[in-house]
C-alpha cells in the first residue's frame, strides 16, 4: 500500500486538474496534483513538496476532503485528497502534459484516473 496525497484547489467555481505525462503509468489521464508520501514526511508536507515540484506553487494545506483506497493492477494506493489554496505562485506545467481549471459540470469531458471516481462523484454533487 502506497500513501498518496493530492490537492483540491479551487479558483471560484473551478478546480485545478492535471493531465499525466504520456510516458507514466495511467498516461494522459487527468488527476489532482500530488504524489507519494516520502519516508519521514507528513501527508501535508508531502503535498506542499509535490505542488512545488509539479506546479511551482506554494500551497496552504487545509482539511481532508476525502480519503479512499484504490487497487490498480500494478499498485494499491491510499489516497488522501486535501482542500488546499495557492499561497504563492501561478501553476506552471513542470511535469504534466496539460493543466485545466474545470467546474464540476465539466467532469464528464475528461478521462480521470480510476482512483478519482468516488471523489468526482462527490464533487459533481456539490
Amino acid at each position: 500500500m502506497v500513501d498518496v496525497v493530492a490537492a483540491l484547489i479551487w479558483d471560484g467555481d473551478r478546480f485545478l486538474i492535471c493531465q499525466r505525462p504520456a510516458h507514466k503509468a495511467r498516461g494522459l489521464l487527468w488527476e489532482f496534483v500530488g504524489g507519494k508520501v516520502e519516508p519521514g514526511e507528513t501527508k501535508a508536507q508531502a503535498l506542499v513538496r509535490e505542488c512545488r515540484e509539479e506546479l511551482d506553487i506554494l500551497v496552504d494545506v487545509g482539511d481532508v476532503f476525502m480519503e479512499l483506497t484504490h487497487a490498480y493492477p500494478d499498485i494499491t494506493v491510499r489516497l488522501t485528497l486535501f482542500r488546499a489554496r495557492i499561497a504563492a505562485g501561478e501553476p506552471k506545467r513542470l511535469e504534466h502534459n496539460a493543466l485545466a481549471w474545470i467546474t464540476p459540470a465539466e467532469i464528464p469531458g475528461y478521462d480521470f484516473c480510476p482512483a478519482d471516481a468516488a471523489i468526482l462523484r462527490r464533487l459533481a454533487d456539490l
